[in-house]
């Protein structure tokens, strides 16, 4: 239900009922003493939440580092395992005479059995939601046992594998693996295996866990954006989700003004317009200054406040321009009105294991690409949808978000409960990161559409026409119907872009046309002299790959294996050309390496070569080209891949290269 504020006048307007229970929201993580077992073992071990499986077998001595030589292998039985996890957690009878109590999980991967002193209060089935399940009917005053059973996605899946009427492409999941079960996970898809990194399969609860309570009302999500924008005043809209327990008349106070609403049962959304004279613009990094401005919203209930949220805004309009002109089909940002070239990179996750990703290696890597004169990442989407943080730092330091939806290389099954999974995934992440004015762009899907056209998935996977026409109208109703409908809904100042690439690179009129992942070089084995022929109008991807310093290697090899065709050695290169292509590009611009160290050396410096050429292909085709966005930032684990800052954070040879091109004009 939907209301507007209006600024309130008269306090008397209050009825007082001081018998009545009014407390503020409470919130207790439940973080702390954790124990697991692997599902029929007797033995339980201390487990650490935020985690998965991998790290609490590791932290006990039970696994060695997963990123050592082979053992990516040797721990493949992990993902076919049942895990069981479990805490006890103390509750006094203050905190359960509130009216509600919630049980809330930022984030569970992925299939959870979740149980509250031994009744079953929630299946969970996809690691990008939030889960909120109401336990007030299943807690007590004094000890409390939580329990979670994580089950195997490959066991979960597998009778849904191969009882679906058709084969599904599954992205990069690993070759050696009989039943391919990433479609039907809704989890990141990087954890099956890509051209880049391992198959870590994990389980566990990745973000954090809290048991909420309250009366009354609480605040769901506030979320400010800018509406008009001119040179005297910007036009902002506030909407604050509000979930009520009792209708009944809320004092808010926005800004420090007051206002009065009336609000029903249930979940209410009120709107809050106002007006910014003279505005500080937010800009991104490189154009100007990149300003924030704080909002605190307090909700209260005669006279006493119940709840509180605090968040940034920025003053900005960003707009993509992707339609027909002179050329062929433009594709380019324009942010306060004015054209921006978009310089920047692809971002993946920093680990497989992202729980021990630190607050201190966001902020490097976001201080990073600030440094190298980028102005937007692109969440790329095979990973996830990254912490708050990512996109706090992101706010600050003025780098626009290019934010796919986590779907990559894949056809997905079209049954209405995999669907409404999706959707409601859809729906946490927008009104979650849609406050954030760095959110440039909201993308449907990394790869798919461009497959389906021209990778012959078709013959590949032997489908009739009937199925194809099916398999094609199950792809448009979710990227072309459900998620832009959902964008509408939820963030209608956003653009969305179904798919990425919007043009293959196969044919030489489409560098006219829209978005382009230019693989000419590498996947084509074109040489670096290419980059300069083929330019497209936003070049999405592209890029060379190199190996990790020495340094980086002796982390996770053994001396006698830090050679080129040793077992580890080989079965760290994920491509399918990747030493051979090397090899041959080291050949082509430098002396033949003589030794490995020599090799290792020398990729970087064929990497930033590629690079250097690329870039200033791009730079030099504007207004032609209005984006370089290359293939990739950084690593998931030590190894070579296309990254020019590798997993411990040392920047390859590449890196200053990328620095000082960004920092010239054309």
């Amino acid at each position: 239900m939907k209301h507007s504020l209006y600024i309130l006048l008269i306090l008397s307007l209050f009825s007082c009922n001081k018998n009545e229970k009014i407390s503020p929201f409470n919130s207790i993580e439940l973080n702390l003493n954790w124990e697991f077992s692997k599902m029929g073992d007797k033995e339980w071990y201390p487990a650490t939440v935020p985690g998965v499986i991998h790290l609490d077998l590791l932290n006990n001595n039970l696994i060695n580092d997963p990123y050592w030589e082979n053992n990516e292998e040797k721990q493949r039985w992990i993902e076919e395992e049942n895990w069981v996890y479990k805490t006890h957690f103390q509750l006094d009878d203050h905190f359960l005479r509130n009216d509600k109590i919630e049980l809330q999980f930022d984030g569970l991967d992925t299939y959870a059995d979740i149980y509250v002193n031994g009744e079953m209060v929630l299946q969970a089935t996809n690691m990008f939601r939030k889960w909120n399940i109401d336990v007030k009917n299943f807690v007590k005053e004094g000890d409390n046992e939580l329990k979670i059973i994580f089950l195997s996605p490959i066991l979960h899946n597998k009778q849904r594998v191969e009882n679906y009427p058709f084969l599904l492409p599954s992205g990069n999941e690993s070759k050696d693996v009989d039943t391919k079960v990433s479609s039907f996970t809704r989890k990141a898809a990087y954890h099956f295996g890509w051209d880049w990194g391992p198959r870590f399969v994990t389980s566990g609860i990745w973000r954090k866990v809290a048991l909420n309570s309250w009366n009354k009302a609480r605040l769901l999500n506030v979320y400010t954006t800018t509406l008009h924008l001119n040179s005297d005043y910007a036009e902002m809209l506030t909407k604050i989700e509000i979930e009520v327990l009792k209708a009944g008349v809320y004092q808010f106070i926005i800004d420090g003004k007051k206002h009065l609403e009336n609000l029903n049962k249930g979940e209410n959304e009120i709107e809050y317009l106002f007006e910014i004279d003279d505005p500080q613009l937010w800009w991104c990094n490189g154009a100007g200054d990149a300003h924030l401005y704080d909002q605190k919203i307090e909700l209260a209930y005669e006279d006493r406040q119940i709840d509180s949220k605090e968040i940034r805004y920025g003053i900005r309009t960003i707009e993509l321009v992707n339609e027909k002109d002179s050329i062929g089909t433009s594709f380019y940002f324009k942010l306060n009105g004015k054209a921006i070239f978009i310089q920047g990179a692809n971002y993946i996750p920093q680990d497989l294991f992202l729980p021990r990703v630190q607050e201190k290696q966001y902020k490097k890597l976001i201080k990073d690409v600030r440094d190298a004169n980028m102005n937007m990442l692109r969440v790329w989407g095979g990973g996830i949808y990254e912490n708050d943080l990512f996109y706090d730092l992101c706010d600050e330091n003025g780098i626009l978000v290019w934010q796919d939806f986590m779907f990559a290389g894949s056809l997905y099954p079209d049954n209405a409960k995999f669907i409404e999974n999706v959707k409601q995934e859809v729906i946490d992440n927008i009104k979650r990161l849609r406050q954030h004015p760095s959110i440039a762009l909201w993308c449907g899907n990394n790869e798919i559409e461009v497959a389906w056209k021209n990778w012959g998935w078709q013959q590949q996977y032997n489908y009739s026409p009937e199925d194809s026409t099916r398999l094609w109208s199950s792809y448009t109703a979710l990227f072309h119907d459900l998620i832009p409908e959902l964008i509408t809904k939820y963030d209608g100042q956003r653009s969305y872009t179904p798919t990425t690439p919007l043009s293959n690179w196969g044919s030489a009129p489409n560098f006219n046309h829209s978005s382009m992942h230019y693989w000419g070089v590498w996947h084509g084995r074109e040489a670096f002299e290419n980059f300069e022929s083929n330019v497209g109008r936003f070049m999405v991807e592209y890029g060379f790959q190199s190996f990790p310093e020495m340094g980086s290697l002796k982390k996770v090899m053994s001396d006698s294996s830090l050679y080129l065709a040793s077992s580890a050695m080989n079965k760290r290169q994920k491509s399918y050309i990747g030493n051979d292509l090397i090899l041959n590009h080291i050949n082509q611009y430098f002396k033949a390496p003589k030794s490995f160290d020599e090799f290792v050396t020398l990729s970087q410096n064929t990497q930033a070569k590629g690079l250097q050429m690329a870039i200033k292909a791009h730079k030099s085709n504007q207004p032609h080209c209005m984006g370089t966005l290359f293939w990739q930032l950084n690593d998931c684990w030590p190894g070579p891949s296309w990254s020019i800052i590798d997993y411990y954070g040392k920047h390859k040879t590449a890196y200053e290269v990328v620095k000082k091109e960004f920092s010239t004009q054309p």
